[in-house]
């Protein structure tokens, strides 16, 4: 007899893990590029404003803006307005989503992952074109 909900349930963590793959996939993507991986890395450091992290990569406030609203897009990075002048953004990772990823990245690379396997196709075992 077919147990409906453990069927439900196996659904759903497959939809889970196909969206933490796809979530994993938008991250590493803003992270590949070069300048957001720095502004990133400054970042772990600590809080910082838009103007810091422009001196310090030497490159320009909307170049820096367009990479941390990137940043943000995929939930890295978390922006607070000053209490009492708005105009100023800090800006910090975010840590729920950095946990995440830290386990995400475990999870895809463990080692333990790794089974001895043999191909299933092959000369000896394909006489068809495969």
């Amino acid at each position: 007899m077919l147990n409906h909900s453990r069927l439900k349930e196996e659904a759903l963590s497959l939809d889970e893990a196909r969206l933490a793959r796809k979530d994993l996939a938008r991250i590493l993507r803003a992270l590949s590029d070069p300048t957001r991986l720095a502004v990133f890395d400054l970042l772990m450091e600590g809080v910082q404003c838009n103007c810091e992290i422009a001196e310090r990569l030497g490159l320009s406030l909307s170049l820096i803006s367009h990479h941390l609203s990137v940043l943000r897009r995929v939930g890295l990075v978390e922006a607070e307005h000053d209490p009492e002048d708005a105009r100023w953004i800090y800006y910090s990772v975010n840590r729920v989503t950095l946990q995440r990823l830290r386990r995400e990245i475990q999870q895809l690379l463990d080692p333990r992952r790794i089974q001895p396997r043999q191909p299933s196709c092959g000369p000896q075992k394909c006489k068809a074109a495969c």
